[in-house]
């Protein structure tokens, strides 16, 4: 599969802040990437050097497998990283007009991307007159314009009510279909888990995780315990369980990562053989957020 951009060992620092510290990761032709941290883990930087507006200190990036250069390359990628900025007094279409002329993009995209983001109707409406979640599907259709390869997303559902969440949503799905590899920057751990379908954890910075959503969340899982006895022993024997990643402790309940997969009855045969009795014993597959906060608690 053909790699659309390739990041190895990109390091930015502002003063005392790390923002992207020896990042490493590739971007492949027709998927869907989540590149997923809270707000400050460096996503936004890291967009900001790929699309040549943030100087980088060191390490490299190459674009389309260095078949082109950085300028070649980001005239097939389209890109929102800051907030929808358009002239409030002009039309969609007028504005859309602008942007071709930028672009030299025939006016007749404009139709087309219009009723990809369900804005066809209100295409002669002022901008001023748009919601939040309005302006955002009009930026996503300039940024269309000129059929990218490519689109990169910053946050894109940030402020919007959950009506305006869902309407991003499906048509971030509907480009997608259409074979358009898509870099999308979130916090939102539901926003990846539904339209991406791989990710890129970062904290500080630094890379946690990078690959499928599916394989991130496919783990062997979790097994939460309780006891109305020795609670400090039911934890120090499950750490001795050969399939037993790691042990914490939520109030009552002992909760146990799996590293194999095991059944739970296999687990209840294991601490009664070993003098535990147990009042509540149940095997759990981890969310996306659980794998996230196991992921940057133990990084």
């Amino acid at each position: 599969m053909e790699t659309i951009l390739s990041i190895k060992n990109l390091d930015k620092k502002y003063s005392r802040v790390h923002a992207v510290n020896n990042l490493s990761f590739d971007i492949k032709k027709g998927n869907v990437y989540g590149i997923l941290g809270p707000n400050g883990s460096g996503k936004s930087t890291t967009l900001g050097i790929i699309l040549n507006v943030v100087n980088k200190n060191s390490g490299e990036f190459s674009w389309f497998d260095g078949s082109l250069s950085t300028h070649e390359a980001l005239k097939k990628v389209g890109a929102i990283i800051e907030r929808p900025n358009f002239y409030p007094y002009m039309s969609a279409v007028q504005n859309l007009k602008l942007i071709c002329k930028i672009k030299d993009v025939p006016y007749d995209k404009i139709e087309e991307k219009l009723k990809l983001v369900n804005l066809y109707e209100r295409r002669d409406s002022k901008f001023k007159t748009y919601s939040l979640g309005m302006k955002q599907r009009l930026a996503i259709a300039s940024a269309l314009l000129n059929d990218p390869e490519v689109l990169i997303l910053d946050e894109p559902t940030n402020g919007l009510d959950p009506q305006g969440i869902h309407e991003i949503r499906e048509i971030i799905r509907k480009i997608a279909k259409n074979g358009t590899t898509i870099l999308l920057a979130s916090h939102l751990l539901d926003e990846v888990e539904r339209v991406c379908s791989h990710v890129v954890v970062i904290r500080n910075g630094v890379k946690l995780y990078d690959g499928r959503v599916d394989n991130m969340i496919a783990s062997n899982g979790v097994i939460e315990v309780k006891t109305d006895g020795d609670k400090e022993k039911l934890v120090n024997v499950l750490k001795n369980h050969f399939d037993v990643a790691a042990v914490n402790v939520d109030d009552d309940l002992v909760i146990a990562r799996l590293e194999n997969e095991i059944l739970a009855s296999e687990i209840n045969a294991y601490l009664f053989k070993n003098g535990i009795s147990v009042s509540h014993l149940v095997r759990r597959k981890l969310s996306l957020e659980q794998q996230f906060l196991q992921l940057t608690n133990n990084n």
